[in-house]
């Protein structure tokens, strides 16, 4: 792909050539058209030895990397990263390496974080996507605690709060994330029993559908006694036509996308001003969730906001 200030595209340099064959002089095409003559030169000479072909894009990568780090070497660095879990510096102060040239090699391999690996066994977390809208919903459960009228200390000041240990109680800020699209639901309750969560997937369905997300087919939770053993949950299921899925014990990462949504809601919703109330951070979340769903580019998704992974989504026309 052409950098954003190339003078020429693939269809320019056609055009340059096409102007030069028909007998102008190269230094006045390149002049009409802003590039040098060197660059016109260069271009005309492609097109002769390799046609239409040749003036394509390239990649700027070299043919040979002189001083490429030996692959005996880049393998003790993935052994000192898998087994031992260390960074960059320890492991070019074990090797004798610049730690940036470390890092280079981490990310080459894929082990540039720690969170990209499994702390028990060392090996690189999978990751995958699903292939459809409503193929899988990630579900999942975040415990806060509630600001008490006229602000906690975050609002005050510490000193205005010298008891922190006090609480007025905990919000339960149940989420559901759809594995291909990222749209997400969530809602506050005051606990997360098992009718609780049953009427909280009906309602996420819902809120699904009027998107374009019709059919949820799995739903994937941890292993709370409310999603494995609850008779709501499973009445909940079969009503919507999903299966149960579960996480493996102690691997949070399996349910990776909603607890990343977790910490969006942290970040960019829960933490991001100094509510006065609970009452003014619950009222927030409606535009948060608009704003993450239609507005706020996902990483994930090439920069765009996850309404534009829906098929047809209500109310677009696409």
């Amino acid at each position: 792909m052409p950098h954003r200030n190339a003078r020429l595209t693939v269809h320019g340099r056609l055009l340059l050539v096409q102007r030069v064959q028909s007998g102008r002089p190269v230094a006045h095409v390149a002049a009409e058209m802003g590039v040098s003559r060197s660059t016109a030169h260069k271009w005309v000479a492609r097109w002769r030895a390799e046609g239409v072909a040749g003036l394509a894009d390239r990649s700027s990568r070299p043919h040979t990397i002189a001083r490429r780090t030996p692959a005996a070497v880049e393998d003790d660095v993935c052994r000192l990263r898998r087994d031992r879990k260390l960074g960059p510096v320890r492991i070019g102060a074990i090797l004798g390496m610049a730690p940036s040239t470390v890092h280079r090699v981490l990310t080459r391999h894929g082990l540039a974080r720690l969170a990209w690996l499994d702390r028990p066994t060392g090996t690189v977390i999978r990751r995958y996507e699903r292939d459809r809208p409503g193929e899988l919903v990630h579900v999942d459960v975040k415990k806060l605690g509630r600001i008490p009228d006229g602000g906690g200390h975050k609002a005050l000041g510490r000193s205005a709060c010298p008891d922190r240990r006090r609480t007025t109680g905990f919000d339960y800020i149940h989420s559901a994330v759809d594995d291909h699209t990222r749209i997400a639901y969530s809602e506050i309750h005051p606990d997360e029993k098992a009718a609780t969560c049953a009427a909280f997937l009906r309602r996420a369905a819902a809120f699904f559908t009027e998107l374009g997300i019709t059919r949820i087919e799995r739903v994937l939770t941890d292993n709370a006694w409310a999603y494995r053993r609850s008779t709501h949950w499973r009445q909940a299921l079969d009503e919507l036509g999903a299966a149960a899925r579960h996480t493996r014990p102690y691997r949070p990462q399996t349910n990776g996308k909603v607890e990343r949504f977790n910490r969006t809601l942290l970040e960019e919703w829960a933490y991001t001003r100094p509510y006065t109330s609970n009452t003014q951070r619950t009222a927030a979340l409606a535009d948060f969730l608009h704003t993450y769903n239609h507005h706020r580019g996902h990483t994930a998704l090439g920069g765009q906001p996850p309404i534009t992974r829906v098929n047809n989504p209500a109310g677009y026309n696409n």
